[in-house]
């Protein structure tokens, strides 16, 4: 009973460790950002698109896209996302945040036809 015991706790806990769980921490995109435009944080930035990010959504001037899922490949986070844009009509597509040491990050879509840079806003 013990052995059953133990070899279940172990199915368990190697299931745990094979399932990758990312949090709001281990995505370092999770925030606010101005579009092609350094933030100010001061409100006279009102008139730039803004982007923001969270560990779920990434809700922009293109409507608002859910995170289906996301890995990191070296510097660059390829991120899966289902969106809903004007009037309802909804895509799927893939996107690539690269964030760069400055606080900046280069954005594009998957096949390289919209490309951006997002400033990080003050929090």
């Amino acid at each position: 009973m013990i052995k059953g015991a133990a070899t279940a706790l172990s199915i368990v806990a190697l299931a745990t460790l094979a399932t990758p769980v990312l949090g709001e921490d281990d995505f370092p995109l999770v925030g606010t950002y101005t579009e092609n435009q350094v933030c100010k944080g001061d409100g006279s930035d009102s008139g730039v698109s803004r982007v923001k990010i969270t560990g779920r959504d990434i809700d922009s001037v293109f409507g608002l896209c859910t995170i289906l899922s996301r890995k990191r490949e070296g510097a660059t986070f390829a991120v899966h996302v289902e969106c809903k844009g004007p009037g309802g009509s909804q895509m799927l597509g893939d996107v690539n945040f690269t964030p760069r040491d400055d606080k900046i990050v280069d954005f594009s879509d998957q096949d390289q036809t919209y490309k951006a840079t997002l400033y990080k806003c003050p929090e």
